[in-house]
């Protein structure tokens, strides 16, 4: 296929995808606040597994805090993309695509969420050092994980309004 055909195909093929029903709000420049809470919601669910997974680990290990942070975020991003890795591929891409696509669409939402959550936690005294008993474990990862679902829809949604991040996932489903 030549370029321009295949320019003039997935340009079909995207205005097809922006008038189907219940994507309405994916559209650039025209995002409701509900579609970019949706993404950041997929983005988060990813996030706090692995982090969760992470803080978990490390903690029950009794690893030092930096240790335990840095399996946390790199779980997290792991599970980040692997929820977006998953959805593309079952639309048919193939695995180099598929990765392109899940690093486009929440690299920026992961890293926010991420940065606010572990700098939360990093800053409420005795966090860091509380164990997985302990009611300050879990309401400081957990608070970290509200504050920071609040602080990177607003950022979800400039990005899907640009055609980025979330936007870019719309495109294979």
């Amino acid at each position: 296929m030549n370029r321009s055909a295949h320019h003039t195909s997935t340009a079909h093929d995207h205005a097809a995808h922006q008038a189907h029903t219940g994507h309405a709000g994916h559209q650039m420049g025209s995002v409701t606040w509900g579609a970019a809470a949706k993404a950041t919601l997929h983005c988060l669910t990813g996030c706090a597994i692995g982090e969760i997974l992470g803080m978990v680990i490390g903690t029950a290990l009794m690893w030092g805090n930096v240790a335990t942070m840095v399996l946390a975020i790199a779980l997290a991003f792991v599970f980040g993309y692997s929820f977006t890795l998953f959805a593309v591929r079952k639309a048919g891409l193939d695995f180099k695509t598929a990765l392109k696509v899940a690093l486009a669409a929440d690299t920026v939402s992961i890293a926010v969420m991420e940065l606010v959550d572990n700098g939360i936690i990093a800053l409420v005294p005795g966090a860091m050092d509380a164990h997985l008993a302990d009611t300050l474990f879990w309401t400081s990862l957990l608070g970290g994980f509200v504050i920071a679902f609040l602080l990177t829809t607003p950022v979800n949604k400039w990005m899907i309004g640009r055609g980025k991040g979330h936007a870019v996932v719309h495109a294979y489903h």
